[in-house]
């Protein structure tokens, strides 16, 4: 994970999973506001599983190309069978997609057995994907002090918010806010991702005053003294506060844009059914009036007298 490619290609299918569960829970919402009840993934149309299996395929090639593409001599040990220091951020990033890739074999096997604490358990086992990947990021191998540093310290907020959501999740199944928000945060883990990806191995991108220098056979942030690695962190910070501005705006109007396009069905299917139900009242009081043979109510009769003139 430790270059362009290896943060990039993660971070679009964070993206992707992010969007299509925020995309799925708002229709849902839309469509069932009064029985919304939240699912830890999706099915789609053509094959039930194809996102779990998707994440499956995911997590597979990333322990592949951590482990046995990405290394030199294309596997991850030394010659006498220890783990080399180059190597134990490959060891950690393959541990964070092994996990995934057991969340969803085990959503799987949850579904297909259908046991009454499915949803619980695998709520469990997402909250538990993402507190492996909070667990190692934060006791990352890389460098923590440098501009790498700050990057990954950022993530580990908006993995906190997954995993936080996720655990809510568990609890507060009706709660659409607790699933917007989590998918919320799985999408802005994708793009942030990328934009590590970029800003990091991209050299025309590196903040002024800093450079790549090789270590330890990957390239890292370098600057030339407190100050330049000073204002690298700021802007650091600034990019993730214009983008947790750019992703609430997106998902705002993202939830408004679906609500009015699945929400007016719904709508107007339940305001088919009060007026039918108006209707039918209006037939069953017509059928009463007509069994006492049209005679008019008591409060209809009533209105044709006049009061009577006691002074007469």
């Amino acid at each position: 994970m430790g270059t362009l490619v290896g943060h990039v290609a993660p971070g679009f299918a964070f993206l992707a999973l992010g969007l299509w569960h925020l995309f799925s829970h708002i229709k849902l919402h839309a469509q069932q506001p009064s029985s919304y009840t939240s699912s830890p993934w999706f099915p789609a149309s053509k094959s039930r599983y194809l996102e779990l299996f998707l994440i499956m395929l995911g997590s597979s090639i990333s322990v592949s190309m951590e482990l046995f593409i990405g290394p030199e001599r294309h596997q991850p040990f030394d010659s006498d069978g220890t783990i080399p220091s180059n190597h134990l951020h490959n060891f950690e990033h393959s541990s964070i997609s092994m996990t995934f890739f057991v969340y969803a074999a085990f959503a799987i096997l949850l579904d297909r057995f259908g046991p009454k604490a499915q949803y619980g358990l695998t709520q469990f086992l997402g909250a538990l994907a993402f507190g492996q990947q909070l667990f190692l990021f934060h006791l990352h191998s890389a460098d923590h002090m440098g501009v790498e540093g700050q990057y990954h310290l950022l993530l580990q907020i908006i993995i906190v918010v997954s995993l936080a959501t996720t655990l809510m999740g568990i609890g507060l199944p009706k709660s659409f806010m607790v699933s917007f928000v989590r998918s919320a945060s799985i999408m802005f883990q994708g793009v942030w991702f990328i934009v590590m990806g970029y800003a990091l191995w991209t050299p025309s991108l590196i903040s002024k005053g800093c450079f790549l220098n090789l270590e330890e056979g990957h390239l890292v942030v370098r600057c030339h003294d407190k100050e330049a690695l000073h204002r690298a962190k700021s802007l650091v910070n600034i990019q993730f506060s214009w983008l947790l501005i750019a992703i609430t705006i997106f998902v705002m109007l993202f939830y408004l844009i679906l609500v009015e396009f699945y929400g007016e069905k719904a709508g107007y299917s339940t305001l088919t059914r009060e007026d039918g139900l108006d209707e039918d009242l209006d037939d069953v009081e017509s059928q009463k009036s007509k069994k006492v043979g049209g005679k008019k109510s008591f409060m209809d009769i009533g209105k044709g007298f006049e009061p009577i003139d006691m002074e007469r």
